[in-house]
């Protein structure tokens, strides 16, 4: 019990941080920049290790297996324009070479959801979205993403 709650405590803080929120803008002048980038990329809480596990086992099992690496604190993805590593915390993105951000906003949800996912990890969810979408990178249409991607 004590841990089911502590695993509670711990989703809680890790989704309200200001960290999780790749479109914080009440940043003032910076002076949270360190600590955003920190919690963006740093150190993986234990939501996020056990995130890492799941991810090895399911992996292997999708179309994108051979495009994808889990490698420290990230999940590396190779697309066909760039190589992008998605953070198993924040499912933050960075684009190598020069670990330039990427912003991807997920779309506001709309309704009830159309796949079933076995699990309930809606950060899980998302970096395997991001994933997805990263590997056929030369597909992304929207404007606001390529743009970042092309920058580089």
């Amino acid at each position: 019990m004590f841990s089911e709650a502590m695993r509670d405590v711990d989703l809680f803080v890790s989704v309200t941080s200001v960290a999780a929120d790749p479109d914080w803008i009440d940043r003032g002048e910076d002076r949270f920049a360190g600590y955003w980038r920190r919690a963006g990329f740093g150190d993986l809480t234990a939501s996020a290790e056990t995130r890492r596990d799941a991810l090895a086992r399911i992996l292997p099992r999708t179309k994108i297996a051979d495009r994808c690496a889990l490698d420290g604190r990230f999940l590396v993805v190779r697309g066909d324009l760039r190589t992008y590593k998605i953070h198993l915390g924040s499912a933050n993105v960075l684009m190598e070479p020069d670990d330039q951000y990427l912003c991807i906003v997920p779309a506001r949800k709309r309704g009830s959801r159309t796949i079933f996912l076995p699990f309930e990890d809606d950060r899980l969810a998302l970096i395997l979205s991001k994933a997805f979408l990263l590997a056929a990178d030369t597909a992304i249409t929207d404007p606001s993403i390529t743009q970042q991607i092309r920058r580089g």
